[in-house]
């Protein structure tokens, strides 16, 4: 079996495990784990949001902003408008570093902290935001930044 063949066989499995009408995220490891496969061949930034409800069971993933090389533009009142759409009660930001290093910038910290104060004014909580650089990733909730 080649790399590529492994790699969306083990996308796929992550997949419907965060599907699972019982998956409840209160461990990052999964999403961290299927976010790092996600990103780990893009070489552009993506900006993903998964959007939970009131038992942080999965509603959607949805990628909310394509960028390039190295910067995604990434809009507070689109994540806000998808929210209401779904109703979810919390999300889970995430995006890639095509640069291969997971450590937030001082821009990822001041997106992260305007989407939340966007998303707190209707009642939806960030749970956390991922960084993922190559295969590692880096948790917000884990080092607490939020």
């Amino acid at each position: 079996m080649k790399d590529d063949e492994i790699i969306t066989k083990a996308l796929r499995i992550l997949k419907s495990r965060l599907h699972s009408p019982e998956k409840i995220f209160c461990s990052s490891d999964d999403t961290k784990r299927y976010l790092t496969l996600k990103y780990a061949e893009q070489e552009h930034e993506s900006f993903n949001v998964l959007y939970l409800n009131s038992k942080s069971g999965l509603i959607s993933l949805k990628e909310m902003f394509h960028g390039t090389i190295n910067t995604a533009s990434v809009y507070p009142r689109e994540v806000v408008k998808t929210a209401l759409r779904f109703n979810a009660a919390a999300v889970i930001l995430s995006h890639n570093h095509p640069s291969g290093c997971s450590k937030p910038s001082p821009a990822d910290q001041e997106i992260t902290k305007r989407v939340s104060d966007a998303l707190e004014l209707v009642e939806v909580k960030v749970l956390d935001h991922i960084v993922v650089g190559g295969m590692t990733s880096y948790s917000f909730a884990e080092h607490g930044l939020l």
